[in-house]
């Protein structure tokens, strides 16, 4: 995928949109729109500016004789663009194309029974699991799709997923009790652990649901459980959703920066944030749209879950209820009750009531319980799974951790080793990733294409699979999203700062010796282009646009014409995106796996190993995390800083999309535009 926003080397200029998706201010889960880095900071903002870069413009190239082969191999997909309908989305997709991948428990028969328990005879020590426990599970904060390793602090999305599905087999684990907090993860895995809740309480256990503090995201997940029990005293905010944009427009304007700017696409507002003062029709257009189907879906679901009308959801958060007296009252929860209350009343319905200590194992602890401990692998087909999370490099950097983002030389490694091993009959790539190095994500959809040719392959969206991401997910056989998936985003804005008048307060001074014509171009920060460079420069953001937008419609088998009419930019959630034949079907993990028996010839009623090949290695840093919360945050800020140092090199493809913000009720415009201010007053 082109660039999005490119920059030279170490020489990256940031820019942001601070857009967040909130629950209410105490609890707000902020995304900053980031081109550059996953979670942006402040320092490198101001350091850019100080630093004086500059942005360059390149694209991929695809030349003539790669088109025809596109045209060629085109990939098969699951919908085309038709006529537009009366919402206005440009086609549908068939949805019964595929199967469902819904989860069906299985009763043991008495063999089976009988194996489960002598491996359970065998198993390690640490997997040893008291009869009649029940499993405890925090969900709070931050939710990584990779895999983590044993010292890994933080949540793991696919280890939660697993969990649930183990409990509901394990004969040892009565049910789950589930404490749910504020979370800092998108909607993607939010729908993925809601439809694994819904998927356990098939299993006849009982799932008890506990927030002591929550929004409409946290509240999502809670309306699954069989049971939902709050504190008296809990905070609580179902006021609805907010979406908004910051812009440092006029900021630049007085410190003396010119941002110019090449945005080819309507909806690419990445170089929004530095030109504009205010939201373009656009942008405002797209965040509404995206707003609107985040608020729909939460209305539903909940409707649905709650057995209430639609409008009554509606109506009880334009109330702007604040006593949890009236959750009880309208059948929001199940009861007010303290955790030890609700201790107390999971003893008395486990017949313990005289025991002193409920018996219990925790999510760390089972996650170290193995599949194969209660019967659920060894099966003969196998089907790997590998996963693909967060910003995109190339090659690793000499100080990154093992678990910084998407590196692709080693992805690529591990593609390759698939595609020549007869062991697996099909491949899932998961995919939870708003885009970076653009080279790096062209290399990696070859790859993925070639794979595609001697096996089935399907993508699985996250929380977020839009430019490098999407640009990832192209080259597989069909692509499943998650209804609120973060997607597309096919559109490129280029620029560089015209910093002629910031010199000039500042006293600075700059001469610049040159041969060619526009050796200047992007060299020359201290004055603006010249007309002939302002034209190079358009032209080639232009053919960079072309080229990203022609290779995404050969791959999606669209005509140029129709892949134009669903890029320009434009993020879209994945139920919008299925129905523009950017994605071909809705649902989970499970759903992609089913997909992916369909298209190997595995009957969807015959059991299938999953095996996950991006098995976590435990760093350095990692194990010392384990010594103490101080180190755990002296280890995410070091990974952190890691992180940006690595993503600042070479062509970036990165989304203009919402990506979360970690900081609870505050914003990194507010920091940012404090750093901004202590800065003019230096002057």
């Amino acid at each position: 995928m082109p660039m999005l926003l490119t920059a030279h080397r170490s020489a990256a200029i940031h820019l942001h949109t601070w857009c967040s998706i909130i629950v209410r201010p105490s609890f707000s889960i902020h995304q900053p729109i980031s081109y550059f880095l996953p979670h942006p900071k402040p320092q490198f903002l101001l350091k850019n500016i100080l630093n004086f870069r500059r942005i360059s413009t390149r694209a991929f190239d695809v030349e003539k004789n790669e088109v025809a082969s596109d045209r060629d191999e085109k990939i098969e997909v699951g919908s085309q663009l038709g006529d537009s309908n009366d919402n206005g989305s440009i086609g549908g997709y068939n949805d019964d194309k595929y199967p469902s991948g819904e989860f069906v428990f299985r009763e043991y028969n008495l063999w089976e029974s009988f194996t489960v328990k002598l491996k359970m005879l065998f198993a390690f020590p640490w997997e040893r699991v008291k009869k009649g426990s029940v499993l405890t599970m925090k969900i709070r904060g931050q939710i990584s799709d990779q895999l983590k390793s044993r010292f890994s602090s933080g949540l793991s999305l696919p280890q939660i997923c697993e969990n649930f599905i183990k409990a509901a087999y394990d004969p040892r684990i009565a049910g789950i009790y589930l404490h749910i907090e504020p979370l800092s993860c998108g909607w993607g895995k939010v729908e993925e652990i809601r439809r694994h809740i819904l998927d356990f309480k098939k299993s006849g256990k009982f799932i008890v649901g506990y927030v002591p503090a929550f929004g409409e995201k946290e509240y999502y997940i809670g309306s699954a459980c069989e049971e939902l029990y709050v504190p008296p005293s809990a905070y609580f905010q179902l006021y609805g959703l907010t979406v908004s944009a910051s812009f440092l427009g006029g900021v630049l304007e007085k410190v003396g920066v010119e941002p110019q700017i090449q945005r080819i696409g309507k909806y690419k507002s990445a170089g929004d944030q530095l030109a504009r003062k205010n939201i373009s029709d656009e942008n405002r257009e797209m965040l509404t749209a995206l707003l609107d189907n985040i608020y729909g879906n939460w209305l539903d679901k909940v409707s649905l879950a709650k057995g209430k009308k639609k409008e009554d959801i509606e109506n009880f958060v334009n109330e702007g209820v604040y006593d949890v007296e009236r959750l009880k009252e309208g059948c929001w929860i199940t009861d007010i009750k303290y955790d030890d209350e609700v201790i107390s009343l999971l003893k008395e319905r486990l017949g313990f009531p005289s025991i002193k200590t409920l018996p219990t194992v925790d999510y760390r602890k089972y996650s170290r319980v193995r599949k194969w401990t209660l019967g659920l692998t060894g099966y003969k087909d196998k089907i790997a799974i590998i996963r693909a999370s967060g910003a995109i490099s190339r090659t690793r950097g000499p100080l990154s951790v093992s678990s910084s983002g998407i590196i692709a030389e080693k992805f690529i490694e591990k593609i390759r080793s698939v595609r020549e091993s007869k062991v697996y009959k099909a491949v899932v790539i998961r995919i939870d990733s708003p885009g970076g190095d653009a080279l790096a994500s062209d290399l990696m959809w070859r790859e993925i294409k070639l794979l595609a040719a001697s096996k089935p392959v399907i993508a699985s969206m996250a929380d977020v699979a839009a430019s490098g991401g999407y640009y990832m997910a192209m080259a597989a056989q069909a692509i499943v999203a998650e209804n609120l998936t973060l997607t597309g985003s096919i559109g490129v804005v280029t620029g560089k700062f015209n910093l002629e008048k910031l010199y000039e307060k500042i006293g600075f001074n700059k001469e610049i010796i040159s041969r060619g014509r526009y050796a200047e171009l992007t060299a020359a920060e201290q004055r603006p282009f010249r007309a002939d460079e302002a034209e190079l420069f358009a032209k080639s953001a232009q053919n960079a646009y072309k080229k990203f937008r022609d290779k995404a419609a050969f791959s999606r088998s669209m005509t140029v014409e129709s892949m134009e009419e669903v890029a320009q930019g434009r993020v879209w959630t994945g139920s919008d995106a299925a129905s523009r034949g950017l994605v071909d079907a809705i649902g989970g993990l499970s759903r992609a796996v089913a997909i992916a028996k369909q298209k190997a010839n595995i009957p969807v009623d015959k059991q299938v190993t999953l095996v996950e090949l991006s098995r976590p290695s435990s760093s350095l840093p990692e194990v010392l995390s384990g010594l103490g919360n101080s180190i755990v945050e002296a280890d995410t800020v070091v990974k952190e800083l890691l992180e940006d140092m690595a993503s600042l090199s070479g062509i970036q493809a990165r989304m203009d999309g919402i990506v979360f913000e970690k900081l609870e009720g505050a914003s990194y415009a507010n920091v940012i535009f404090k750093l901004i201010k202590d800065y003019l007053r230096s002057f």
